[in-house]
C-alpha cells in the first residue's frame, strides 16, 4: 500500500518546495551572493530525499523547478504577466529527473557507495534539466547555476576548461555533499571527500589550465546613450544622443566604436541620410562604428536585428543578423497556439526574422583583429561564443538592450554573462548596451575599467587586452555534458540490468514491478 501524506502536510511540503527551488536566485545578480550557490540547493535536496513516494518527489521537483524559473526570471512579469507562471509550470517538469535522483540516492540511509554515486549522478541530473531548457525554444540558457560564479576567479578558470557546465556540476556536487553531511552521518566520509575533491579540482585547474597569452591590445569605445523617453520619435532621439556622444571621442584615437542593440531604428538602405551621418562620425573619430539596426529591411522581407560595421565611406558590407531570437520578446513560438500571449503581456506582435549563420568581421586598419558579433540574448549561449573563437575571433562583442527591465535584476544578470563567455573562450568581450550595464571583460573574465551603470549616459574608451591561444573549452567543447549524460546512461543501464536479473530470479517477466521489500531503499519503512 502506498503511503499517504495528510493534506495539511502535503500543502506545506508543496509550499516548501516552491520556496526551496527559488532560493538559488540569490546567488545571481543583483544580490550576487555567489557563495550562497554552494548551499542554496540543500533545503530542496533535504525535502526531496524525505519524499514518501517517487510520485511525491516528482511533484516537489516540478514545484521547485517552477519556483526557480519564476525567481530567476521574475523581472519578466511586466512583459509576460501571468504567462510567466504558465512558462514556469511547463519548464518545472524538467527538474523531475533531478528530484527522482535525489530521492533514490540520498533517501533513507545510503551506503558509502550510494553516497559516492550521488556526488556524480545528482549533479548530472541537474545538468540534464539545464541542458534541456537551454534550447532556444524553451527560453535558452539563462540562469544556469554555474553562471552565478561569474565573479569568482577559480570558477572562471574552471569555465575555461569545461565551460559553465563544469562549474555548475561542481556547485551542485558541493550542495550534495553538504546535504549528506547534514542528513546522513554515516555518509560523512564520501561527503567530505566529495567537497574536498571539488576544492582540489578548482586548485588543479587554477594551476594547470593555460592562461591566455596577451598579444597586444585594442582601444574600444562603448557608447551608451542612456534612457530615452518613449514616444514616436524615440529611435531618432536615441540616435541623436549616440551621435553626440560619439563626436566627443574625437581625439581619443579609438580603434573601434561600439553602439548597443537597436541603436539605429531605420534601415540604412532606406535611410541613406543616416548612413551618411554614421560615416561622418567614423571619419571624425578615426575609427569604424559597429551599430545595430532594428528595422524592416528595405531590400528583403521582415524585421531583423542586424549588427552593421560602418566606416568613413559608409557601411563596409560586413553585417550579422541575430540568429537566436528571444521567445515572446522577438517572436512567439507556435504563434497559432500561443498567440494569445500578446493580449496579456508585451509579447512580439510580429515575429522577427532570424539570421542563418554566424559571421566574423574584419576590423579596418587591423589585419590581426577579427570581430565576433553577438546580439543581446545570444551571449547566454556558450556554444555561439565558442564557435566564434574557434573560427578566429580576437574580440567578442555583444550588443544589448535591457531598457524594458531597467530597474530590475536583468541588466546585472545580462552583464555578468560576459565574464563567463570571455573566460570560456580566452577572448576579451565587450558588452555594449543602450541603457546599462555596459562593461568590458578581459580574456580571463576579469573586469577591464569601470562598468557603465544604468544611470550613465557616456562614451568611454577601454584599453582591451587581446590574447592568443586556445582554451580547453574551445578545443574540446561541451565535454562535461557528454560525461554527465554518459554517467546517467550507465546508471540507467545498470539499474535496468539489475531489474532484469531480479525479475529472472523471481520468475517474473522483465519490467514487471518487483515486491516492495526487494526494491525499497536501505533504511526506509516498508511501502516507501
Amino acid at each position: 500500500m502506498m503511503p499517504t501524506v495528510p493534506k495539511r502536510v502535503a500543502w506545506r511540503r508543496a509550499a516548501a518546495a516552491v520556496a526551496a527551488g527559488a532560493l538559488p536566485c540569490l546567488a545571481f545578480p543583483a544580490p550576487a551572493l555567489w557563495w550562497f550557490a554552494y548551499v542554496a540547493l540543500v533545503p530542496w535536496m533535504l525535502l526531496l530525499r524525505s519524499a514518501p513516494t517517487g510520485r511525491r518527489a516528482a511533484l516537489e521537483g516540478w514545484l521547485g523547478g517552477a519556483g526557480f524559473v519564476v525567481a530567476v526570471h521574475h523581472w519578466l512579469f511586466p512583459s509576460l504577466h501571468v504567462f510567466l507562471l504558465v512558462l514556469a509550470a511547463l519548464l518545472g517538469v524538467l527538474w523531475i529527473p533531478f528530484a527522482l535522483m535525489v530521492r533514490e540516492l540520498l533517501g533513507g540511509t545510503p551506503s558509502g557507495a550510494r553516497a559516492a554515486a550521488a556526488l556524480v549522478l545528482v549533479p548530472s541530473a541537474w545538468l540534464l534539466s539545464e541542458l534541456a531548457r537551454s534550447w532556444q525554444g524553451l527560453g535558452g540558457p539563462w540562469g544556469l547555476l554555474g553562471a552565478s560564479q561569474w565573479q569568482v576567479a577559480p570558477a572562471l578558470r574552471l569555465a575555461s576548461v569545461g565551460g559553465v557546465w563544469l562549474v555548475g556540476l561542481a556547485v551542485v556536487a558541493v550542495n550534495c555533499a553538504v546535504a549528506l553531511l547534514i542528513a546522513v552521518p554515516g555518509a560523512r566520509a564520501p561527503a567530505v571527500a566529495g567537497a574536498t575533491g571539488c576544492a582540489v579540482l578548482a586548485g588543479v585547474m587554477w594551476a594547470w589550465a593555460p592562461r591566455p597569452e596577451i598579444s597586444g591590445g585594442l582601444r574600444v569605445a562603448v557608447v551608451q546613450p542612456g534612457p530615452v523617453p518613449d514616444g514616436p520619435d524615440a529611435a531618432e532621439r536615441r540616435f541623436a544622443v549616440g551621435e553626440e556622444l560619439t563626436r566627443s571621442l574625437a581625439g581619443q584615437h579609438p580603434d573601434l566604436v561600439v553602439w548597443g542593440e537597436s541603436s539605429v531604428g531605420e534601415d540604412l538602405t532606406g535611410r541613406p541620410d543616416l548612413a551618411r551621418r554614421l560615416a561622418g562620425l567614423s571619419e571624425r573619430v578615426g575609427a569604424p562604428l559597429l551599430v545595430n539596426v532594428d528595422a524592416r529591411a528595405a531590400d528583403r522581407p521582415g524585421i531583423r536585428k542586424t549588427a552593421v560595421l560602418v566606416g568613413p565611406a559608409g557601411p563596409t558590407g560586413d553585417h550579422y543578423d541575430k540568429m537566436r531570437l528571444v521567445p515572446f520578446g522577438e517572436y512567439v513560438p507556435a504563434r497559432a497556439l500561443l498567440g494569445w500571449a500578446t493580449s496579456v503581456g508585451k509579447a512580439a506582435d510580429e515575429n522577427r526574422v532570424p539570421g542563418s549563420a554566424q559571421v566574423l568581421m574584419d576590423l579596418p586598419g587591423r589585419a590581426d583583429v577579427r570581430l565576433g558579433p553577438l546580439v543581446c540574448f545570444e551571449s547566454a549561449f556558450p556554444d555561439m561564443s565558442r564557435h566564434l573563437a574557434l573560427d578566429g575571433a580576437a574580440l567578442l562583442i555583444d550588443q544589448s538592450a535591457t531598457s524594458s527591465f531597467q530597474d530590475s535584476w536583468a541588466p546585472a544578470q545580462h552583464a555578468s554573462l560576459s565574464a563567463l563567455r570571455a573566460a570560456e573562450t580566452g577572448r576579451p568581450m565587450v558588452h555594449a548596451t543602450l541603457t546599462g550595464i555596459s562593461e568590458v571583460r578581459g580574456p580571463s573574465g576579469e573586469l577591464i575599467g569601470p562598468a557603465l551603470s544604468t544611470s550613465a549616459r557616456e562614451a568611454r574608451v577601454y584599453e582591451v587586452p587581446l590574447a592568443r591561444g586556445t582554451t580547453p573549452y574551445v578545443r574540446f567543447g561541451d565535454w562535461p555534458v557528454g560525461a554527465a549524460l554518459a554517467a546517467l546512461a550507465a546508471y540507467c543501464a545498470a539499474a535496468g540490468a539489475r531489474s532484469v536479473r531480479l525479475g529472472t530470479r523471481l520468475g517474473t517477466p522483465a519490467g514487471t514491478p518487483l515486491p516492495e521489500p526487494l526494491g525499497k531503499r536501505s533504511g526506509e519503512p516498508p511501502g516507501n
